[in-house]
């Protein structure tokens, strides 16, 4: 039965990483449609993952309180609803005008597509925070880096390597094809989710205050000095991971000479890396080590962000996106394990949305940061150059963050 329900989750999850992958094509590519201002652009991304600063806090207490099965049950139906008015309100704008340099060519549109992403990421936010937290319920401890890289390697099957090239197909054919057939992949979850057998509601607990909960929380991560570490290293990358990623879409389209299914496609092939890295994380883990591991695939990124500025083709764009995710995929195979079995279960859900605020809560300032590199370096550099300083401010960015995660992270791998 745990083997079953296991590939239930894994399933369910691949699902809904297949739909959050057409989306990351279609979100970005929609807006580009719409506006041709870089920073408008990346408020699209920036609405998406805003929820992650906003509501991983009650994300966590209500996690601790609920059954996390039922918990992710709703958040699915609610990005499928979601998704369907995405498709529903594209339709209705039909035909688009020619985006504008500045400012929007379609006001109700775009600030759908706002409201669209605040609602879906939201929802990831609660969705996300709770299948962390049922993992250690449905495999053994011992077994968490193997079931950890299996579940990520068939996250972006869909995420990554499948959902973009599905989106860009899709978008070139009918705009609000990828949000209506995101819809049906949420129904799809549900229904795999619902026969996942196992307990997962936290175990009971004394009356309590929401702020008695949340202390609780920061106490233990408090005492935790390098879930801190893994928290805050993981935040920067994510910040600079994002610059790049959203930095992609007009770069492709502008100094590549690009569409839509070329892009996807160099995603897919950044995907495939991951997925390798997924695969075989814990036998890299376990040759390595965890600290060292740990360290390299640290170090690996500020190459990685420069070369993706200079990279000439589509092919050599693909390849040094697959080498980083690669090492990413490693590094969340060491950090996620680490925390799902030092943090006790009846805390996991707090501890758990408190790590991932301070490590997600990062990623809308990368957007953000990305849009203003290149309005403020344009009018100095040009447009091409400057659709690339987002890729070297990030590469800077790394180095640094190389510098002094390598030491933190020896320090709290040191520690008893």
């Amino acid at each position: 039965m745990l083997r079953t329900s296991f590939q239930r989750f894994v399933l369910a999850s691949g699902v809904t990483n297949l739909a959050d992958g057409i989306a990351t094509v279609a979100w970005a590519w929609l807006a580009s449609l719409i506006t041709r201002d870089p920073l408008l652009i990346a408020i699209v991304p920036v609405a998406l993952r805003l929820p992650w600063f906003i509501c991983a806090i009650p994300a966590g207490i209500i996690t601790d309180r609920v059954d996390r099965r039922l918990l992710i049950l709703w958040m699915d139906v609610l990005r499928g609803m979601v998704f369907v008015g995405v498709a529903l309100a594209i339709w209705l704008a039909l035909p688009l005008p020619d985006a504008p340099a500045t400012g929007v060519g379609n006001d109700l549109l775009y600030g759908a597509l706002l409201a669209s992403a605040l609602f879906v990421g939201g929802a990831e936010v609660f969705r996300d925070n709770a299948a962390q937290t049922m993992l250690p319920a449905i495999v053994p401890h011992d077994a968490l880096e193997k079931a950890n890289g299996r579940l990520w390697s068939v996250e972006l099957v869909g995420n990554a390597l499948l959902g973009p090239a599905v989106g860009a197909l899709l978008i070139a054919w009918a705009l609000s094809a990828p949000f209506l057939l995101n819809g049906g992949a949420y129904v799809l979850a549900v229904l795999l989710v619902l026969g996942v057998a196992g307990q997962f509601k936290p175990p009971t607990r004394a009356a309590s205050d929401w702020r008695a909960e949340l202390r609780e929380g920061f106490a233990f991560l408090a005492g935790a000095p390098l879930l801190r570490a893994l928290a805050w290293i993981t935040g920067f990358w994510n910040l600079l991971f994002q610059m790049v990623l959203i930095g992609l879409v007009l770069h492709v389209q502008e100094n590549l000479n690009l569409g839509a299914q070329a892009y996807g496609l160099i995603l897919a092939g950044g995907a495939l890396g991951g997925i390798l890295g997924g695969w075989c994380g814990h036998a890299i883990i376990r040759v390595l080590g965890t600290l060292r591991a740990a360290q390299w695939m640290l170090a690996a990124s500020a190459p990685a962000f420069l070369t993706i500025a200079y990279a000439p083709t589509a092919v050599s764009l693909g390849l040094v996106l697959a080498l980083f995710e690669f090492t990413g995929l490693v590094w969340n195979t060491v950090s996620v394990s680490y925390r799902q079995r030092t943090i006790p279960d009846a805390l996991l859900g707090r501890v758990n949305s408190l790590y991932r605020l301070m490590a997600w809560g990062m990623m809308p300032v990368g957007l953000l940061l990305s849009g203003l590199c290149v309005r403020l370096a344009e009018p100095l550099t040009g447009r091409g150059v400057a659709l690339i300083t987002p890729f070297l401010a990030a590469f800077v960015g790394a180095l640094i963050l190389a510098w002094f995660g390598w030491r933190a992270l020896a320090r709290g791998f040191a520690q008893p």
